[in-house]
């Protein structure tokens, strides 16, 4: 999504592509769902991650329209914006993966709340869409 100014790695095909040229438990992928939620391939390769036994860690972070200026801090709270946390999660749970579950928000607006209520209506958040 911000490829044009940076050297990225845009699918997490690519991004497995790249890992399996070394040992699994050395190098793996992070299911971010601010970075996969958009690819219609994202289920089969989380499978593969899981088959391959790569899936190293499981993020949640929400893609909100239209982002704010400087982009990077457009990830949203839980359900606000286009990611279907469901889905992602039961394929990343298919795939075997059991460890813990980041929800990342970059986003100045929740940053200038009060941090406990965020982390309530994370909580919430957390319980009604993923």
């Amino acid at each position: 999504m911000f490829a044009a100014d940076r050297c990225v790695v845009s699918t997490l095909r690519q991004a497995l592509d790249l890992a399996e040229r070394f040992p699994a438990h050395q190098v793996g992928v992070v299911v971010d769902t601010y970075h996969v939620w958009w690819d219609d391939q994202a289920p089969a390769q989380i499978a593969r991650a899981g088959r391959g036994g790569r899936l190293h860690a499981f993020q949640l972070a929400d893609w909100i329209t239209p982002l704010p200026a400087g982009a990077l801090l457009g990830r949203g709270q839980l359900g606000d914006g286009s990611v279907d946390f469901k889905a992602i999660r039961a394929c990343v749970e298919d795939a075997g993966y059991d460890g813990p579950v980041e929800v990342e928000i970059f986003n100045e607006a929740l940053w200038a709340r009060d941090g406990g209520e965020v982390l309530r209506e994370t909580a919430e958040r957390f319980t009604a869409y993923a």
